[in-house]
């Protein structure tokens, strides 16, 4: 739901302060709509917590809840 929100599949940045620093930007950028409380992040394919750090070139993924049954 955020990468439709963004309207784009991915994007390059620079490696940034830090998790949450990254996520803030990318809301005011593209006006997501989820608080950083809600969702889970992971860098390169793996859950992490928010404290984190951010290696060179890293992927970094931001997940929000998802509903199932």
């Amino acid at each position: 739901s955020l990468r439709d929100a963004a309207g784009i599949a991915s994007e390059s940045l620079p490696r940034p302060a830090s998790l949450a620093a990254l996520y803030e930007e990318l809301r005011a950028r593209h006006g997501l709509p989820l608080a950083r409380e809600r969702l889970r992040v992971a860098i390169d394919g793996a859950f992490c917590g928010w404290d984190a750090p951010v290696p060179e070139n890293a992927e970094v993924a931001f997940i929000p809840p998802v509903s199932g049954g």
